[in-house]
Formats: C-alpha cells, structure tokens, sequence
C-alpha cells in the first residue's frame, strides 16, 4: 500500500505539471482564437490522430501489451521482455505511416471538394498538416507502457508536458510575435503539436535506453506479438468505438455552430484534470499490480489491491465533481474569459461544466473497471459494453441536439457512460467473487455526503463573494481559497464519518509527512 501511494503520488505529481501547462496552453489558444471557427477547426482536425492513437497506442495497446510484457520480463528478464518491445515497436511504425499517407490524401481530397461550408476546409486542411503526429505518439505510447513494466512511472506520466510545452512556446512565444495573421498563427499551433509529438516519443525511448534497450527492425514471427495482437483485436474495435464515439460527438458539435465544438472540448479538459491527476494515476500505478496478481494467480491479492484503488479513487473523484459544478462560473472566467473568449462563451459553457461535473465519478469508476478486467485478459467485455454506451450516445445525440444544441450532446454522453458503467459492473460481479460493488457501496455513500457538505459550504461561500467583489476578484477567491477550504472541510467531514477512508488519509499523510518511509523500509 505504502509503496503504491509513492508511485501514485509521482506519477500524480508529474499529472500535475501537465496538466497546469494543458490549462495554460488552453488559456492561450482561447485567448488567441476563442470560440470560434480557427480553434474549432484545430479541436476537430486533432480529434483525428487521436482517434488512431487510441487505437493503436495508448488504450488497446497498453492493455494488451503490458500483461505479456510483464510475463516475459517474469520469464526471460529484460532481454527477452526488450526484444519483443522492438517487435512492437517494428509493426507500430509500419501500420501508422501506412496510415499517415493514406490519412493526409484523405483531408487533401475533402479540401478539394466543392459545396462544403468554410469550417470544413478549414478542418481538413489542418487534419493534413496534424495527422503525422500520430506515428509520434503511438511509438511514445510503447515506450512508456514498457517503462510502466518497469516500474518506471515518472517520464510516462510527463509525455503530455513535452506536447504542452512545445505548443506554448510555438504559438505564445512564437507565433504571437511573428504574426498578426490568425491563419499564421493557427499553423504555428499546429507545428507546435509535431514538435511536442517528437519529444512525447523521444524522450521515453532515451529512458529505454539507458535501461539496457537497443532498438532494432524486426518483423519475425513471435508468439508473444501473436498473442498482443489477440488481445489488442477486442480492444481496437472498443477503443475504436470509443474513439468514434468522441469524433461523433465533436463531428456533430461542429456542424452546430462555430463555438460548439470549442466549448464542448474545453468543458471537457476541465474534467480531465482531476481524471488525469488522480484517476489515471491510480490506473497507471495499479494496471501493472494487478496484471502481476492475475498472472500469478493471486486473486485475494489482486481483489484487495483493486478494492484499496476504488477507494481512494472515488475518495477524490467524487468531491472534485461536486466542486466543480458549484465553481464552474469562477473556474470558467477565471481560466478563459479573455481575449477572444467572451463573457457570453463563459455563459454558453456553465450548463455543460455542470453535466460533464456530474460524470466525473462515473469515468473515474469505469476507468478503474475496465483496467480490472484488462488484467483478467478479458478485453472482449469492455468492448460489449462501449458499443452500447456508443449506440445510446449516437441516439441520444441526434435527439437532444435539435432541442438542447450543444448542452443535449453533453447530455447524450454522459447519459452514455453511466450506462456503460452500470453494465460493467454487473458482468464483473457475475464473473469475478469479490470484485462486487456491494462492499464499497457504503464507502461511497459516505464520500458523497461529505462531497455534499462541502458543496453546500462553497455554494454559501460563493454566492457571498459574489455580493461583495466585482467578478474577477470573486472568481480568483474562489479559486485560490475556496478551493483548499472546500477540500479541508470534505476530507475533515470524511475523517469524522469515515473508517477506510481514515486509514487510507493516514497512510496518505504518513507518506507525504516522511514518517511512512521507515515503516515501509
């Protein structure tokens, strides 16, 4: 447990750095391009790579790749465990440049097309100059599941940094001064998105090396890539799902209004934040515990490692979605309302911070479960599941966009993801003793009624500074204090109530206060 909090908390803590340099590259794109078509067109033209880097790099393959890389590392060490990492690495490169050209004819060919509205040339245009990142960020997706094996979380976790950085530094520190032009401006963007996707891949394959790893092209037959690109086959086709399911809903959005995809995005990274800080990290940390459980056929082990997860998962997810939608309007003005952005966006974006906040706890959960079952080699359920949860997000898109715009297909998603969750979570109770939500359902109520009393304090809070500072002023208080104060009385109302929860605090602050390491030692 000891050991797990620390690697949760590197990997959180490098979550962190990125995504504060996501929401400062965010702040600067919004600022520079706002709500309208430019950053729209950038939003959904990048929704494209990312589709294939979920498909081939980070979600099937990290779930195929990282129980059979940590079988070969368990039995032939990290000569064997590396020499099926350049097989990996081989096929990667072959399939996503084969992808990349035909991808990159593709949008060339849709911007000769004629009788398309503006917004689509604009999107293909810039979905051919972005879509070489995907070779990038699928080899980066590799490396840093290699290094996960490895138990090497730390420059994994900071891929993201690398893309942030470079986008900051070519479009602030570049393209501002360079160009007044937006179009300029917008492929300055973009080259910073290819320069960060270098980075994002070089820099972990550097980590490799010093490991003991030696690149090389091999495409030889090995049973261990057989048995990856097995498992992988139900993945693909959910992530792919998943995946398609994000392109819908943004293809959909962009067909609304020039603001609609902007802001879906943005209310969207807000959520992501604490998703990234303490759900993934919990994920990341876990995946490769629980693989080395189930290949060892350790179940106690693996159910009470899942169960100290979903605890301390839902222990931080839960409070961050009520906070969020009692502070979307300062975090809003506060984050974006400048430049472009204009107080009318922040409006237009409320009421979707407010569904998306709602979901929070609904993604943390199902991304924990999915990862369960991933470790049970069982990646053909979660692909069941996420065809449902796409078949009910089209349907509800199509309906609730004509009467609620942009808001319905906010609706239509979460609607989608509760869905899927509540699915999930009755196959593994059939299927797995001891993996059953009953036992934690009493956890979480009492998460939820602390999160509630937090809530009520920060509504009163809120409404308070609202009377007696203009709406900057309040907005920063409300960040910068009401924040922390939120989170003070939530984990002091918890210590009161709770039992697990208090353990998992003590071993928390036993961790961060150094007394934990002798303990440990």
């Amino acid at each position: 447990m000891s050991r797990s909090l620390e690697r949760i908390g590197l990997v959180s803590a490098s979550t962190i750095l990125s995504r504060v340099l996501g929401l400062m590259r965010d702040m600067l794109t919004t600022a520079v391009f706002g709500a309208g078509i430019l950053n729209s067109a950038f939003i959904t033209a990048f929704t494209l790579p990312n589709l294939f880097r979920r498909l081939l790099g980070e979600g099937a393959l990290t779930a195929a790749f990282i129980p059979i890389f940590t079988e070969e590392l368990e039995e032939r060490g990290t000569a064997g465990a590396f020499e099926l990492l350049s097989k990996v690495v081989t096929r990667l490169l072959i399939v996503t440049g084969s992808l990349t050209f035909l991808a990159v004819l593709g949008a060339l060919a849709v911007g000769r097309l004629s009788g398309l509205s503006e917004r689509w040339y604009v999107a293909a245009e810039l979905s051919a100059i972005l879509f070489p990142y995907l070779v990038f960020i699928c080899l980066a997706a590799a490396f840093a599941a290699a290094l996960n094996a490895l138990n090497r979380f730390v420059i994994p976790a900071l891929t993201a940094v690398w893309l942030n950085l470079s986008i900051i530094i070519c479009l602030g520190g570049v393209g501002l001064l360079v160009t007044d032009d937006p179009f300029e401006r917008i492929y300055w963007l973009c080259g910073g998105v290819l320069i960060g996707g270098l980075l994002q891949c070089v820099i972990p394959a550097f980590c490799l090396w010093r490991e003991g790893w030696r690149p090389r092209w091999s495409i030889s037959r090995s049973s261990r890539v057989d048995e990856i690109v097995r498992l992988m086959a139900p993945g693909v086709i959910g992530a792919s799902i998943f995946q398609v399911n994000i392109l819908t809903s943004r293809a959909l959005a962009y067909s609304l209004n020039d603001s609609a995809a902007t802001l879906l995005y943005l209310a969207n990274r807000q959520i992501e934040v604490p998703l990234g800080i303490f759900t993934i990290a919990i994920a990341t940390v876990i995946f490769p515990e629980l693989s080395r459980f189930a290949a060892r056929g350790d179940h106690s082990a693996m159910r009470a490692a899942f169960r100290r997860a979903m605890i301390l998962t839902m222990v931080l997810a839960i409070p961050a979605s009520i906070g969020l939608i009692i502070l979307r309007e300062p975090v809003i003005r506060l984050l974006f309302e400048r430049g472009a952005f204009l107080t009318s966006d922040t409006r237009a974006m409320m009421p979707i911070m407010v569904v998306f906040g709602l979901g929070l706890p609904f993604y943390s959960y199902v991304t924990l479960l999915t990862r369960a079952f991933h470790a049970f080699k069982d990646t053909a359920t979660p692909v069941r599941m996420a065809a449902v949860g796409f078949a009910l997000n089209l349907s509800l898109s199509l309906l609730l966009m004509r009467t609620h715009g942009t808001l319905g297909l906010a609706l239509a998603s979460n609607t989608a993801i509760v869905v899927q969750t509540v699915l999930l979570q009755l196959v593994m109770s059939r299927a797995r003793s001891g993996f059953e939500f009953r036992p934690i359902a009493v956890v979480v109520l009492r998460q939820v009624t602390a999160a509630l009393v937090m809530g009520l304090v920060l509504w009163i809070s809120w409404r308070g500074l609202e009377r007696v500072l203009e709406p900057f002023s309040a907005s920063l208080v409300a960040v910068v204090v009401l924040i922390p104060a939120g989170a003070i009385v939530y984990f002091g109302f918890l210590w009161l109530i709770g039992t697990e929860e208090r353990e998992v605090m003590a071993t928390v602050w036993n961790r961060i206060s150094g007394r934990g390491k002798s303990k440990a030692g």
